[in-house]
């Protein structure tokens, strides 16, 4: 039996497992998919050894940039960005290769680009600077949008959210949640922008999933802009996933 599974911390909020065991059973695939919640990446190396039928590891947060320097290898493209949230084992004997993958990028490209108004949506803000952001600036570059990254503290090629005012609303009419900010069971939590500066030309996308409807979204439609939570990203970004895996 083949094994697969995902590290981060914590992963009670995780559509992984839940996703590729139901793929697992529904396609007669003799593998099986398991959480490994570790408190510290430094335990990875740990489950590498301790599973000799790996084959792959899905990465979430806090791990997907402090998972590089365990990796033998990075594909080109994951290297530019600077982030992995796929791993692929390679086997050989004694020798295991470590090779990383970014498939959150095409997840979100083409989750977000059916809602792309090319005459109004030519700029985005990115809330967040974690990993997940990496992969999201990747996405509206292969879109050809432009970005501009928000953190709490301002930074050379970034604004702080105290920054943004009208003419930021007017100008990044593309808004994107990359922060864990709102997740269950934190539902009342919300990144700080101005939201009654939101109109019907904006576009509020929250890498969030669970709850389906994050105050985020719910504060953006209540003032007219379009809005898509990250449920079809994860399920895209999974099947590129199993694909990395088994290609």
């Amino acid at each position: 039996m083949d094994t697969y599974g995902i590290i981060g911390y914590p992963l009670k909020h995780s559509f992984s497992k839940k996703f590729f065991t139901e793929k697992f059973e529904k396609e007669g695939i003799d593998a099986e998919y398991l959480n490994f919640e570790i408190p510290d990446i430094s335990h990875f190396p740990e489950i590498v050894d301790s599973y000799p039928t790996l084959k792959g590891f899905n990465v979430t947060i806090p791990y997907k940039e402090k998972v590089i320097p365990f990796l033998t290898g990075l594909d080109p493209r994951t290297r530019e960005i600077g982030a992995v949230n796929v791993i692929k084992v390679v086997r050989d004997g004694d020798n295991v290769s470590l090779i990383g993958f970014n498939s959150d990028i095409i997840g979100f490209q083409d989750s977000i680009a059916p809602l792309i108004n090319r005459d109004i949506h030519r700029k985005a803000l990115i809330l967040g600077t974690g990993g997940a952001s990496k992969a999201v600036q990747g996405g509206l570059q292969n879109l050809g949008i432009g970005w501009m990254y928000v953190s709490r503290t301002p930074a050379k090629g970034r604004i702080s959210y105290t920054d943004i005012n009208k003419e930021v609303m007017d100008e990044y009419t593309v808004i994107i949640n990359a922060s864990p900010l709102g997740t269950y069971p934190n539902v009342e939590e919300a990144p700080d922008i101005p939201y009654d500066l939101i109109n019907s030309k904006h576009l509020l996308y929250d890498l969030v999933y669970n709850p389906a409807e994050t105050r985020f979204l719910r504060l953006g439609r209540e003032n007219g802009a379009a809005t898509k939570n990250g449920a079809e990203m994860l399920e895209l970004q999974a099947r590129a996933a199993w694909k990395i895996w088994n290609g």
